[in-house]
């Protein structure tokens, strides 16, 4: 016979991936230039590198030497020309220089019509990490709807849970709003 259906596991396990949802998210907004140097800036970066694809990380290391400049040092000095145009060709606007094997990157100052970009960008990564919060509800919602219909639990106590649940993505979705109103600062700060 299967163990009874437990709340606190149900919980423990949507909270786990509901958490996955929001480092994404945290992991999606370092990507977003703000106008100052930060090695995080270049985490989405994908060198083409012995035949296959690898983060920017795993053939050099990437330095802030001062507020708008990052630095890669390359390990391997046939490597230089494919971080250099890894880097151009990242989407982030940036404009890498080859200096033997260190790679600069200098970082612009952000224009009013780029920083309005990165904020819609920002709100569409929010949008996403918000559906995935959702969705993982959902699946919450259907669990327990499985164990009311297989009567495990009586109709009060489904009612109850779904409450939790309903309650546990209210928080996530107040953390997702918070997470952007703090990068939608970041961005507007000239």
């Amino acid at each position: 016979m299967a163990a009874a259906p437990d709340l606190n596991s149900l919980k423990q396990d949507l909270s786990r991936r509901m958490d996955g949802a929001l480092e994404t998210l945290r992991r999606e907004f370092a990507g977003l230039r703000t106008g100052r140097a930060h090695p995080a800036l270049l985490e989405p970066v994908r060198v083409v590198a012995y035949g296959s694809e690898m983060p920017l990380n795993q053939v050099g290391t990437v330095g802030s030497p001062e507020p708008r400049m990052l630095t890669v040092q390359v390990w391997d000095k046939s490597m230089v020309s494919a971080v250099e145009k890894a880097i151009r060709d990242a989407g982030l606007g940036l404009n890498p220089a080859a200096d033997g094997m260190l790679v600069r990157v200098p970082i612009p100052q952000l224009t009013t019509e780029r920083r309005n970009e990165l904020a819609k960008m920002a709100h569409k990564y929010a949008e996403g990490a918000k559906v995935a919060v959702r969705g993982v509800r959902r699946d919450g919602m259907e669990q327990i709807k499985g164990y009311e219909k297989k009567h495990e639990i009586g109709e009060d106590l489904a009612k109850n849970w779904s409450d939790d649940v309903q309650k546990l993505t209210d928080q996530f979705i107040k953390k997702v709003d918070e997470a952007l109103a703090e990068k939608e600062k970041d961005i507007r700060q000239v």
